[in-house]
């Protein structure tokens, strides 16, 4: 019988303490999904202001603003603060300013003061879902490699507990105004649009009461860099070529994604007609949504087995496939609106098995503890900056294929999204690294080695005093790590 050591269960504190960082994230799907239904209903109530100042696209794009605000500030601040104050922060961010948006209005009470009310909380919102980036997401990670944390499972309840929570978001964004729709009738648009936005403030509270009780991870009490100066050049040498790749992947991965969801139900009007009724239009965006779950779900498993690396190259390689049959057939397709939905369900799918959940995983687990915060927060800041650009390009690439009551202007964002998403997989393929498991540890290690062997001094990372528990724990991990426990 082999003496190896094997890795215990995880107990049910260690994953609750796991989704307890990472659930947050359901906002930010909810938050960024939610707004589409709402244009569609604001385009319904306010069509000449809507139209007449672009409020629809600023709507759409302007939480991404406050997006990449919230990464990089809270990236900073999780490093050289601590990632539990930035976690409680980024709830009572987005509590606070999901419940004045439901409430937004304007001086005056004119429609245009509202819209532009709604634009200056949905920023606000912005910066607290940004916030959760950089430290709900990177203290999942590091929770992942606590010590009885199976090995063989790390990846797996880190995407359940951040991407499949934001994926769950959206799902959850286009049911809600589905049932408001349903309660209310489509004589008391307002009553929907105001509830579907202030419905952000229970799970953004819920998890804020949630966080109370959790400590600082680990790993960022052994080795962080909160009273210790930054070498920041040292950190862009080594750490540069895969930052690059993790950056530019994330950048198309957003322009894709985010717009695909938020104008799902813009496309589906566009093909059921803007007569129908709301319901019916909602209804096929929660068919769409729905397609992101098995998709996470699924992935969430598969990336265990294959590596976050060659589980991305393949969601992202059959995703520019279903897109480019998409395309190709779309006039066929829109006569069946069943078979559009389910491949549009489809395409999307794939981009969550893949890239939605691995890149999380790759940008925090490639850079060292002590600036991880730094590294995920400026990278999924990129990231946001395609989404950002997508639901800014989106209207007009629309318009210079033809036009929504074209085939081209229906089918071109297909084509360009297909497109990226090939370009991404090559990127992955060739210059993003395989993971390995317990690879903080490692990282953490090599990062020392690194900072000594550059004249810096190490003494002074850590939390110290703070947390002498926390220290003392992951000590045994890196002490079992080194002694060859977790090998196979």
């Amino acid at each position: 019988m082999s003496s190896v050591a094997q890795p215990k269960k995880p107990g049910i504190g260690q994953l609750a303490t796991i989704f307890a960082c990472g659930t947050a994230l359901f906002s930010d799907g909810y938050a960024n999904g939610v707004i589409g239904s709402v244009n569609t209903i604001l385009k319904r109530l306010y069509p000449a202001e809507v139209a007449a100042n672009n409020y629809g696209t600023t709507l759409a794009s302007v939480a991404f603003a406050g997006t990449i605000v919230g990464m990089l500030v809270f990236g900073y601040l999780s490093d050289k603060v601590g990632r539990k104050f930035g976690m409680l922060s980024a709830s009572g961010i987005v509590a606070v300013f999901s419940a004045l948006s439901a409430a937004s209005k304007g001086a005056g009470g004119t429609v245009n003061g509202m819209l532009q009310a709604l634009i200056a909380y949905r920023f606000l919102l912005g910066i607290g879902v940004g916030a959760e980036y950089p430290c709900g997401s990177v203290a999942a990670s590091e929770q992942s490699e606590e010590a009885g944390i199976n090995k063989k499972a790390q990846h797996r309840w880190f995407a359940l507990a951040t991407n499949s929570m934001i994926d769950f978001g959206f799902v959850i964004s286009a049911f809600v105004p589905l049932v408001l729709v349903w309660i209310c009738k489509e004589n008391h648009l307002r009553a929907v649009f105001r509830l579907s936005l202030g419905l952000g403030v229970v799970p953004a509270a819920a998890v804020f009461l949630w966080r109370l009780r959790i400590s600082e991870p680990a790993r960022y009490a052994k080795d962080s860099m909160k009273h210790a100066r930054m070498p920041y050049w040292l950190i862009i040498k080594r750490y540069w070529p895969s930052f690059a790749a993790v950056s530019i992947t994330w950048f198309i991965y957003d322009f894709i994604t985010y717009p695909f969801s938020i104008y799902s139900s813009t496309v589906v009007n566009s093909i059921v007609g803007d007569t129908t009724s709301l319901a019916v239009i909602f209804g096929w965006n929660v068919v769409i949504n729905l397609f992101y779950m098995p998709g996470t779900l699924i992935g969430a498993f598969v990336v265990d087995y294959l590596g976050p690396k060659y589980t991305m190259v393949l969601g992202l390689t059959c995703q520019a496939i279903i897109g480019f049959f998409l395309s190709g057939f779309y006039v066929h397709l829109k006569q069946h609106i069943a078979g559009f939905a389910v491949l549009y369900g489809i395409f999307l799918s794939f981009g969550e098995l893949g890239p939605g959940n691995c890149l999380g995983l790759i940008a925090a687990k490639t850079g060292p503890t002590a600036v991880r915060g730094h590294y995920y927060g400026l990278a999924a800041a990129i990231g946001k900056v395609g989404a950002f650009v997508g639901t800014w390009a989106f209207p007009p690439m629309i318009a210079a294929f033809g036009g929504s009551d074209s085939v081209k202007g229906n089918t071109g964002p297909f084509w360009v999204g297909s497109g990226l998403a090939a370009f991404s997989a090559l990127v992955t393929l060739f210059f993003i690294r395989p993971l390995t498991q317990d690879g903080m540890v490692k990282e953490d290690i090599e990062f020392r080695e690194y900072l000594e062997a550059h004249g810096y001094d190490t003494s002074q990372m850590g939390l110290g005093n703070e947390s002498d528990v926390a220290i003392d724990r992951v000590e045994e991990v890196e002490d079992e790590k080194v002694a060859g426990e977790y090998k196979v």
